[in-house]
């Protein structure tokens, strides 16, 4: 039997953790032993949720001994220190501190299984992957618990374990993974707006009826050290105690108490640089910096402040004391920045401003519009008719204000500062015409861990819970075979609540195994009481359509059938994921899981999903066309039909460049059913390579790619037949640059290791190459090499070196230059953030780059661009000084002014300019989510 229930919050700052016994009803903090200072441990009720990476010797191993030895695998080879001394250390020494892991757990853009921590540090320090952060502050607080509770350790109780209500899919899995690194695989997760509510309920359940007697909707606003959590629930009073349902829950928002210090961080900053644009702090030295506007900043804000305080940013090595600089900020400053800068009294008609781009730092995607009550409004908008079911306000021709909640609760280690919970509760007392009911959460710090363990109380039936399920009710879109109105099977009804699994018996589907199968999705918020296998019409604005899902389920056998049929099993699991079962007909023990990653912003409203539903109406005859020339059967095609394949299906589909994403996947899997015919000639092979690498571009972005570039690199190692026609080595070369950005690091150093093969046996005089060095294709290996965005740092710079060499030799081949500016670029296209080159190593080669004359090698200012481009995050990001030179000089030519924009600030690429890094235009209405 599980002795006690516990609640994590691996925050971004803190991680706590509290208690109960099973069956009772006091819950505790557990104070976590800790080092607070070399060679002291103390047990804290937080431990702060950083690591600091100590170089050799600088600490003495036997003054970080803890009670319990540190389990190896999760530790660095140097000594790594959790907690309050790591944070201590962070503030002293530049570059050593692993901080904000849970912020990098929610940014795609980069490896969150790489080695990427601290971010960017110098070359010598040991770095660990977001994950391996997160789970080393899991396995310090299961180490700290099972030393106190030996007789009853922490991986055989029960474990909640809480995570932001915008988390999706992926941070969501990172953070079980950590989990389960960290030996915690058994655990529920558990939203933290929700779980601050609980803890609120719990302090409350013998009094609710009176304390939420007038509520009838409470907003719950959690703004931790990462992120902004905004949720919704209703109140409704039923023979005299309240119900409680959740209704809305906002978009993920990378704004917290981070922000917070790094804007105070900016401010001194240039206190210390007085003056010289250049002189900005190193990423290692502002992540000190920040470390130290953290406590200023609490400081400056809490009710006792001082008029002003010093901040001093320590020198390094040998200069650790006599390069110490300090700067003063004043509580005024600190309030005009923080309080008014974050918090500003706006109108509630006001909704966050859109950058040209985010903003960026430490490699972080932050919200361009730091002010959290224009993201509240914005939020509040985009539930409002949630809000006013909830209130009980019908919405008329002349009443269309927002509905306001009555109830405010807050949360969140900002809000010790009262000077911001005043002033939230100001503004939206302001909206509303009258003051909230705020309720009082009297230790923000603790609240979530607190109301983790409210909720596994609430579970076994001991405290009361937030009911209501799923907000809104899910449908799969039917095939009507071309009708003007979509319908759709309703799979699971709004308000099924978690765990509860939906069977559609009534209903039989044909599954195709062996390929590609493709589900759309909708859904609606709306209050029609929908059941199971309902048919719906989607044609109105209650429906949204959802992103597809995809997948291939495999058949039992080569000679197995080639579909079968199911039927339906759905279930909405905790953490707010769909979960749709085939459970086929002939044997329920055959089930296939598909699961749907719900995206709350695709899902709460906006346009249908741009992605197509219908096969473009000339999609069979194209296919008959690509059959003539690779089909199976024997036909009479001449050399010259095979050459005007391309042309006869240009005249059948349109123009190639307006072909989308849709279209493109089906005609790649109509040339890769017959891909065993690409060899009946040197014609057929070129043809083919170059039908299937336009049609997989750009190798990522569409359901299911990362199967099809799959399957298309186990054509590799068969290399090409006709290995004396230059043409056919310029497609193979050109289909693996296009299909580049689907295939990983092992893949792509294959690639070169090819490619190198080739250079070296092409300049071997001694032995006669089985093939013509004249006619391998090297001008499109080059432009593939300088694709593959996955291999490491030093090989990228090793290929760039080369190029240089080789340009600076000989004026041909100027569009190499092209290639220079893609291995420099301070953006990637697809790959991780973290392989971006040295700004000085790309520095070097912008310096060749301004030594050209730019009319005359038409390459080298969109290279220069994009060496030179701006991203916010400083280790990447070249010397203002080099950046204004760039923009001089694209000025001068009468340059785009979307190229001198990415040079003067963080901005997104248009659909042009992302072709051109590309190499060559994307499918229509392919878009590519970057940082």
């Amino acid at each position: 039997m599980k002795q006690y229930i516990v609640g994590i919050d691996l925050g971004t700052s803190n991680t706590v953790v509290a208690y109960a016994e099973a069956g009772g009803n006091e819950i505790r903090v557990f104070d976590i032993e800790q080092l607070v200072g070399v060679g002291e441990v103390a047990a804290r009720p937080m431990l702060p949720s950083v690591r600091y990476h100590a170089a050799e010797s600088e600490l003495n191993a036997d003054s970080l001994t803890l009670p319990w030895q540190p389990e190896a695998d999760l530790a660095s080879p140097q000594p790594a220190v959790i907690g309050r001394l790591a944070r201590a250390l962070g503030a002293q020494v530049p570059g050593r501190l692993v901080a904000s892991a849970k912020s990098w757990l929610s940014h795609a853009s980069v490896d969150r299984l790489a080695p990427i921590l601290p971010w960017g540090a110098d070359e010598g320090i040991v770095k660990v992957s977001p994950v391996t952060a997160s789970a080393s502050y899991l396995a310090h607080v299961r180490e700290a618990w099972n030393h106190r509770f030996p007789q009853a350790r922490l991986e055989d109780q029960e474990v909640v374990l809480t995570v932001p209500a915008s988390f999706d899919e992926g941070a969501r899995a990172l953070t079980l993974e950590a989990a389960r690194i960290a030996k915690l695989p058994a655990l529920r997760l558990l939203e933290e707006p929700q779980a601050a509510f609980y803890d609120w309920l719990f302090h409350h359940r013998d009094t609710l009826a009176t304390e939420l007697g007038e509520t009838r909707l409470v907003l719950i606003c959690d703004v931790g050290g990462g992120t902004t959590d905004l949720t919704l629930v209703k109140v409704r009073v039923e023979n005299g105690e309240p119900q409680l349902t959740r209704i809305g829950v906002g978009n993920h928002l990378m704004l917290g108490g981070d922000n917070m210090d790094l804007a105070l961080a900016h401010l001194v900053e240039t206190r210390l640089a007085a003056g010289d644009k250049d002189q900005k702090l190193s990423a290692a030295s502002l992540s000190q910096l920040v470390e130290r506007c953290r406590a200023a900043k609490e400081q400056l804000l809490d009710a006792r402040a001082p008029d002003s305080t010093s901040i001093t940013l320590l020198g390094s090595g040998a200069r650790l004391i006599g390069g110490a600089r300090s700067a003063d900020v004043t509580r005024q400053e600190a309030e005009r920045l923080i309080v008014d800068g974050f918090f500003p009294m706006v109108d509630a008609s006001e909704r966050p401003r859109r950058a040209r781009g985010a903003i960026v730092e430490f490699g972080l995607p932050y919200a361009s519009d730091p002010a959290i009550t224009r993201h509240v409004a914005a939020f509040l908008s985009q539930h409002a008719a949630q809000a006013r079911n909830a209130l009980g306000i019908q919405e008329t021709e002349g009443n269309s204000a927002l509905p306001m909640p009555d109830t405010l609760l807050l949360n969140g280690g900002v809000f010790r500062a009262h000077a911001l919970e005043r002033r939230l509760a100001d503004t939206l007392g302001a909206w509303r015409g009258a003051p909230l009911n705020v309720l009082q959460n009297a230790n923000p710090d603790v609240a979530v861990a607190r109301g983790a363990v409210a909720y596994a109380l609430a579970r076994a039936g001991s405290a009361p819970r937030i009911g209501g399920g799923s907000a809104r009710s899910y449908f799969l879109v039917l095939d009507d075979d071309g009708k003007d109105t979509p319908h759709g099977v309703c799979l699971l009804p709004r308000g099924t609540e978690e765990g509860q699994e939906i069977h559609l018996a009534d209903r039989t589907f044909a599954l195709r195994l062996g390929s590609p199968v493709r589900f759309h999705l909708a859904s609606s918020v709306a209050d029609a009481p929908y059941r199971p296998g309902d048919l719906a019409d989607l044609d109105s604005s209650d429906f949204v359509r959802l992103p597809p899902i995809a997948t291939v389920v495999q058949p039992r056998g080569a000679s197995g059938p080639g579909e079968t049929p199911v039927q339906l099993a759905t279930a909405l699991t905790e953490v707010g994921t769909l979960q749709v079962h085939c459970i086929e007909t002939a044997g329920a023990s055959q089930r296939w899981l598909l699961e749907f990653q719900l995206r709350r912003d695709d899902a709460q409203g906006g346009a249908p999903s741009s992605l197509e539903t219908t096969a473009h109406p000339a999609l069979k005859d194209a296919i008959e066309q690509i059959d003539r020339i690779f089909g199976s059967r024997s036909h009479d095609v001449a050399a010259k039909d095979v050459k005007r394949l391309r042309a006869q299906l240009e005249q059948t589909l349109g123009a190639r460049e307006s072909w989308d994403s849709a279209l493109l996947r089906e005609l790649f899997g109509a040339l890769w059913e017959r891909a065993r015919r690409r060899r009946r000639s040197a014609d057929h092979e070129r043809l083919w390579l170059n039908l299937a690498g336009y049609c997989v571009r750009p190798g990522f972005g569409y359901p299911l790619d990362e199967w099809r570039v799959e399957q298309l690199w186990s054509l590799f190692d068969d290399g090409i037949q006709y290995i004396n026609e230059s043409q056919v080595w310029s497609e193979w070369w050109t289909l693996w640059r296009r299909a580049a950005g689907g295939l990983g690091e092992e893949e792509q150093l294959r690639l070169l290791e090819a490619m190198d093969y080739l250079r070296e046996t092409a300049g071997a005089k001694r032995h006669k190459s089985p093939f013509d060095p004249a006619k391998v294709g090297f001008a499109d290996m080059v432009r593939l090499s300088a694709s593959l965005e996955r291999i490491a740092i030093d090989r990228k710079v090793e290929i760039a070196e080369r190029l240089l060499a080789q340009l600076q030799k000989s004026t041909e081949n100027q569009q190499n230059w092209w290639a220079i500016g893609r291995i420099g670029a301070r953006r990637p296209f697809y790959g991780s953030a973290h392989t971006v080159v040295p700004p000085e190593a790309a520095g070097s080669w912008l310096d060749a780059i301004l030594a050209l004359d730019w009319k005359k090698v038409d390459t080298a200012a969109f290279a220069a661009a994009q060496i030179a481009r701006m991203t916010g995050d400083r280790s990447r990001d070249l010397p203002q000084t080099a950046r204004e030179t760039v923009v001089r000089r694209l000025e001068a030519i009468g340059a785009s002014p979307s190229w001198i924009a990415m040079v003067q600030a963080t901005v997104t690429l248009d659909e042009a300019d992302t072709g051109r890094v590309f190499g060559e235009s994307l499918p229509a209405g392919l878009k590519l989510i970057g940082e």
